[in-house]
């Protein structure tokens, strides 16, 4: 079975699209350097799987290292690129850590493909590159407008380099999944969203809050041109979009894209506003939460979900669980992870 690069893989999305590379029967080797994620992530992803990927703790924007790991692995066939700064907020205040991070991380990756001749790659992006959008909901023919934080440019930017590359280097394959906003964990409660330090995503600071870690919730805003004022985006489970990457390889290797370069939106096509989410986390586990309504928190948009028909059609994929199941899932995770950390 083929060999697939995964970096970031002990991250969020890169762990769960590692169990399920895994459970189709690929060879997995993860780069992450741990910046965000533990390294007790690999045992979650071995207790489901019953076998464990192969682990180079490695920093992506080391270009030496990056060789390293491909002469390590010389048969590797194709790649999946999750590593990268993700959080909207801490990138309008720390933007220069997000342009090296993030850009440096994927024109070392590319040069790496092009010297050990890999022509596969799928792109961990998101729908920020669409900024505020002009109707809804987005399909994957939307203008990409002026970002709205140095995040959402930083994926801009990366599509434009690939391409780029992509025009001089015609033997290659990119996929870009334009992600909305992945939320949930492994039914198994073993792998899930972990933040380190505060969470800059809602659910984990849901989570957080109904276990007593975080005092308060705040809701950045109740004046959007939304039913309730709060900000609406597109929640779909992180299985689900764990599986679209499977699909989206399987694509790669069997030459199917249309074009050097396909792009596809993953979401579940309905939005969900802050205070929405909050009152389905509270239905569907019983906790309440204690929140408050602030002022809005710059670089966040007013409202964002997919039109996910051509996903849907050209991959034959769709997002399948549904918000209160996907939320319990979070709950689950988070009691067995303070549980766990309790007993240590």
């Amino acid at each position: 079975m083929s060999k697939i690069l995964v970096t970031g893989g002990t991250g969020y999305i890169g762990s769960h699209t590692v169990v399920e590379l895994m459970e189709e029967g690929f060879e997995v080797v993860i780069i992450d350097n741990l910046s965000n994620s533990e390294l007790e992530v690999l045992d979650g992803i071995t207790a489901i799987t019953g076998k464990e990927p192969h682990f180079e703790k490695v920093d992506l924007r080391d270009r030496e290292l990056v060789i390293k790991v491909f002469e390590k692995h010389p048969d590797i066939q194709s790649i999946i690129h999750f590593a990268a700064f993700k959080a909207v907020g801490e990138s309008v205040d720390k933007p220069l850590a997000y342009y090296e991070n993030n850009l440096l991380s994927l024109i070392h990756l590319l040069e790496a493909m092009k010297q050990f001749k890999i022509a596969h790659l799928v792109f961990s992006s998101s729908c920020t590159v669409y900024g505020e959008p002009d109707s809804l909901p987005v399909d994957e023919s939307a203008p990409i407008k002026k970002a709205n934080s140095p995040y959402g440019n930083t994926k801009q930017i990366c599509e434009e380099i690939l391409q780029d590359t992509l025009e001089s280097s015609p033997e290659l394959g990119v996929i870009s999944l334009r992600y909305f906003n992945p939320i949930g964990a492994h039914p198994s409660s073993k792998i899930g969203e972990l933040p380190i330090g505060v969470p800059n995503n809602l659910v984990p600071f849901v989570t957080q809050t109904a276990a007593g870690i975080r005092e308060r919730l705040n809701v950045f805003g109740d004046n959007y041109n939304t039913p309730d004022g709060s900000a609406v985006r597109d929640y779909i489970n992180v299985v689900d979009l764990a599986r679209a990457h499977i699909v989206a390889i399987r694509r790669l290797l069997a030459n199917k894209q249309k074009t050097a370069f396909e792009v596809f939106n993953l979401g579940t096509g309905k939005g969900y506003s802050v205070l929405e989410i909050i009152h389905a986390f509270e239905k569907a586990t019983g906790q309440k939460i204690n929140f408050k309504v602030v002022d809005r928190r710059e670089g966040d948009v007013e409202q964002v979900y997919a039109d996910t028909a051509y996903a849907n059609r050209e991959l034959g994929w769709k997002a399948e669980k549904g918000i209160e199941e996907t939320l319990l899932s979070a709950w689950n995770w988070e009691k067995n992870t303070r549980s766990k950390k309790n007993r240590s």
